[in-house]
């Protein structure tokens, strides 16, 4: 049997193994790229000086509205409660772009802008760099990824078949890395032991990034916790559309019996602003403050609140799904909150998305969990590498036998 899964193992990694370090390492580069964003930039993310009171919402979305081409638009604003973090405006187009704002004096932080080297990771970790087709053509980067992460999956699970120790003083020293003995000795225990630490990391984040790649891989996936997926969905919609029993959505015409929203997630997007009459005679971020004042004092324990035109979300300080919010919905016209979501009353379709990716990139347990999961990756780009090490050092061995019975 173990021939077997010994044969598995090395006749899958050796064309797949140098993909599965590519996406190894560029998965690890991803982790940290807020804190390194923040790092280099401070002075985009961080007002200057934390002042008594902000400027009224209606007056920095303004200011902010007046720098934008006619093309684009405020959609809203996120808030943190750390008040030297500057507000996030966000705006129509391009997708995801957003610009900060000093709250306290009202200064044009910049704009947003993903770094080079965070785009190059990015599309690395996700297409191998390829582009999607316009014209619908085979996405082969795409496809090249999922199929090198399912094979990983086996040759994960066959490595551990192939060297998991038959007793307890093996397996002790099996997971001991020497470097005294020699470079093969060092290289041999850090892809035994090195692949046993990072086992569960690696396979959490393998099987969560499938769903991004195979559609039927996806379904399989949403049914195993109850999410029916229409075959022709996109993952982008797949939350949206999914369907199960047991969602709770609650009416609050007070604005305080809950925590309101549409599913329980942050949105990728933001909705155009009214286009009632009374909507265009009036500024539309008239109420926004009166919306985040009434979610602040509800909620004083967020950690960031997120107001556009008809919706808010509060993100509150939790392990597990770090995409999770309390949605609400209210009137633009009077700012009275009308429609609310507690993010605890979700069903299962409400939350998997968010489940997902908070696994994948190992923010479910907070920073300790993200610091786990990129030693992981690096670990997992290490394997192959090691692995072509000892295989290559066998070959050669069993070469120069060959030549000393002839």
């Amino acid at each position: 049997m173990r021939k077997i899964f010994r044969n598995i193992h090395l006749w899958l990694s050796v064309p797949f193994g140098i993909l599965i370090t590519l996406i190894c390492f560029s998965g690890a580069a991803l982790v940290f790229e807020k804190e390194v964003m923040e790092l280099c930039h401070h002075e985009l993310y961080f007002v200057k000086k934390v002042e008594a009171a902000p400027l009224p919402m209606e007056q920095l979305m303004t200011k902010v509205a007046a720098t934008l081409p006619d093309s684009v638009s405020v959609t809203g604003v996120n808030i943190s409660s750390d008040p030297e973090r500057a507000y996030q405006v966000t705006l129509s187009k391009p997708r995801r772009a957003s610009m900060y704002v000093d709250q306290y004096t009202g200064e044009i932080m910049g704009k947003y802008e993903r770094a080079p080297f965070f785009n190059f990771m990015f599309r690395m970790h996700r297409w191998l760099l390829d582009s999607m087709k316009q014209d619908g053509g085979i996405f082969w980067g795409k496809m090249i990824v999922g199929t090198s992460t399912l094979m990983f999956v086996f040759v994960l699970i066959s490595g551990v078949v192939v060297w998991w120790p038959r007793t307890r003083k093996a397996l002790k020293n099996s997971l001991k890395i020497v470097a005294n003995k020699g470079w093969r000795r060092f290289w041999y225990d850090l892809h035994v032991a090195g692949g046993m630490y990072a086992l569960v990391f690696l396979l959490a984040m393998a099987l969560t990034g499938l769903t991004w790649s195979f559609q039927w891989y996806r379904t399989g996936f949403y049914k195993t916790f109850g999410v029916e997926v229409q075959p022709s969905m996109g993952h982008g919609n797949a939350a949206a559309n999914a369907t199960a029993k047991g969602g709770k959505r609650e009416k609050s015409p007070e604005g305080r019996s809950g925590r309101p929203g549409n599913r329980g997630e942050k949105p990728e997007g933001r909705g155009e602003h009214s286009e009632s009459r009374e909507g265009r005679k009036r500024s539309p971020y008239t109420n926004w403050q009166q919306v985040y004042e009434q979610l602040a004092e509800a909620n004083p324990d967020y950690k960031l609140i997120s107001v556009s035109d008809g919706s808010a979300s509060v993100a509150l300080p939790r392990f597990g799904n770090q995409r999770g919010t309390d949605r609400y919905k209210f009137n633009p016209r009077n700012g009275e909150i009308t429609e609310t979501t507690l993010y605890k009353d979700l069903d299962n379709s409400g939350k998997i998305r968010g489940w997902i990716y908070s696994v994948h990139v190992g923010s479910w347990g907070g920073m300790l969990t993200r610091i786990l999961t990129f030693v992981a990756a690096l670990v997992g780009a290490s394997l192959p590498l090691t692995g072509y090490y000892l295989w290559i050092r066998r070959l050669m061995k069993r070469k120069i036998k060959r030549e000393a019975i002839h």
